[in-house]
C-alpha cells in the first residue's frame, strides 16, 4: 500500500466515525451547520470508496478490448468524485444554510455539537496531517500549486483539498455557531452552512479541473518532452525528433509516440536497431514510458 493509499484509508476511516454523530447531534440541537457538517462527512466517505474503487480498476491488466490498459478508471471515478462534491456536498449544503436562513430555529443548548465538532477537528486533523505528508513525498520541492497542476495523479491531492475543507469548515461552523447561540441570531447557524457549501464547491472545480485535463488524453510536460528529444537525437542514426505525442493512460503509465527524420544511407536492418535502441533508451531513462511507438521517416 503506497503512501496516497494510506492518507485516503485513514480519510476514510475519521470520516466514517464521525458523519454519523455529527447528524445525531444536529437533528437533536436543530443546527443547520451540523446537518451541512454531517453530510459533507457522508459525501467524503463515499468519495474515497469510490476513489479506492477507480485506485483498484486501474490496476486490471491489459485485455483485447484495452489493450493499452485501465489506467484512465482512475480519472474518471476522480471526475465522479468532483460531481458529487459539487452536488451532494456543495449545493446541499447552500440549499440546507440558505432554507434555514428564510425559516430560522433558535438553536437549543449546542454542548454536544461542540463535543463533536471538536472530536471532528481532532479525526479530521489528524488525517490531513497525514495526506499533507504523503503528498509532500511526491512534490519534489515544487511550489504546491504546481504540484497539484502537474500531478497526474488525482488520489495524491483529493484528500487534501477534502480534509482540508474539512478542517476549514469546521473552524467556520464552531465560530458562527457560537455566535449564533450567544447573540440569538440564528440565521448565523445557516450562514455556516451556506459557506461550507461554497467551500465544497470550490474544491469540486479544482479537482473536476485536472480530472478533465487527463480524461481528454494530456501529455507529457514540456521540460520531459525536451529531454526525450535530447535522448533521441544522441543516437547516430537520428537526423532530428520532428514531433513528439503523448497522453497518460495512468499517473504511472504513459503512451508515447515519435516522429523522426533519419539517416538517409540506413538500410531496413539499420532502421529497426536504430527504432529499438530508442526505444530502450527511452524506457530505462523514463520509468513511467510504458509504450514507445517510434515513425521513422
Amino acid at each position: 500500500m503506497n503512501n496516497n493509499q494510506k492518507s485516503i484509508y485513514s480519510a476514510l476511516a475519521a470520516n466514517l466515525l464521525i458523519a454519523l454523530t455529527k447528524f445525531i447531534a444536529g437533528s437533536f440541537t436543530n443546527s443547520s451547520s451540523m446537518i451541512s457538517e454531517g453530510i459533507h462527512s457522508t459525501v467524503d466517505t463515499a468519495n474515497q470508496l469510490l476513489i479506492l474503487y477507480g485506485i483498484k480498476r486501474s490496476k486490471k491488466a491489459p485485455d483485447q478490448s484495452h489493450p493499452f490498459g485501465y489506467g484512465k478508471e482512475l480519472y474518471f471515478w476522480s471526475f465522479i468524485v468532483s460531481i458529487l462534491i459539487f452536488g451532494l456536498g456543495g449545493a446541499l449544503s447552500i440549499y440546507q444554510g440558505v432554507a434555514h436562513m428564510m425559516e430560522p430555529e433558535i438553536m437549543k443548548d449546542p454542548f454536544w455539537n461542540y463535543i463533536v465538532l471538536v472530536l471532528s477537528l481532532i479525526f479530521e486533523g489528524t488525517s490531513f496531517i497525514i495526506a499533507v505528508r504523503a503528498f509532500n513525498q511526491t512534490r519534489n520541492g515544487m511550489r504546491w500549486w504546481d504540484a497539484i497542476v502537474k500531478s497526474k495523479d488525482p488520489s495524491s491531492f483529493l484528500v487534501v483539498f477534502e480534509d482540508g475543507a474539512a478542517v476549514a469548515g469546521l473552524i467556520i461552523v464552531m465560530i458562527l455557531m457560537w455566535f449564533s447561540h450567544s447573540l440569538q441570531i440564528p440565521e448565523l447557524d445557516g450562514l455556516a452552512s451556506v459557506i461550507v457549501g461554497l467551500l465544497l464547491v470550490f474544491v469540486s472545480f479544482i479537482l473536476a479541473r485536472e480530472s478533465r485535463s487527463l480524461l481528454m488524453g494530456e501529455g507529457i510536460a514540456s521540460e520531459t518532452r525536451d529531454k526525450i528529444t535530447r535522448l533521441a537525437e544522441k543516437d547516430a542514426a537520428v537526423v532530428k525528433v520532428k514531433n513528439i505525442l503523448s497522453t497518460y493512460q495512468s499517473p504511472e503509465e504513459v503512451i508515447l509516440m515519435l516522429i523522426i527524420d533519419l539517416e538517409e544511407h540506413l538500410d531496413t536492418e539499420e532502421i529497426t536497431e536504430a527504432t529499438q535502441r530508442i526505444r530502450t533508451d527511452i524506457k530505462n531513462e523514463f520509468k513511467f514510458v510504458r509504450f514507445v511507438i517510434i515513425q521513422p521517416e
